[in-house]
């Protein structure tokens, strides 16, 4: 039977990871395993804590959820870096907000 998806939303790769932690690893087909590695190599912080990052970051700079979880994915170290993700869309963003964005990520960046 197949399923049909009822709602669609944008996730972070820390969301992912536990979202597939949870099903099992025995439980997983290939394609989930190697997603699910992916997510384990390259999530920048923990599920909890992306999420709340998303939401700070749609609501204190004004930014649309996928701007919010692609910022949280890739956690940019620099101005340069965060104007590359906010390009796309048709605003622009002046580099005293930019600086207050990494300024935020910085205070919770995972510490490696």
């Amino acid at each position: 039977m197949a399923r049909k998806a009822t709602k669609e939303r944008a996730v972070t790769i820390p969301e992912v990871k536990k979202i597939l932690e949870s099903i099992g690893e025995e439980k997983l087909d290939q394609f989930q395993r190697r997603s699910l590695d992916y997510a384990s190599k390259f999530s920048k912080t923990d599920s909890s804590t992306a999420e709340k990052l998303v939401i700070e970051l749609a609501e204190k700079f004004e930014l649309e959820e996928e701007e919010a979880v692609q910022l949280v994915n890739c956690m940019p170290e620099s101005v340069e870096e965060i104007r590359v993700f906010l390009a796309g869309g048709r605003k622009i963003v002046e580099t005293s907000k930019l600086k207050k964005i990494l300024a935020f990520l910085d205070g919770y960046r995972k510490k490696e």
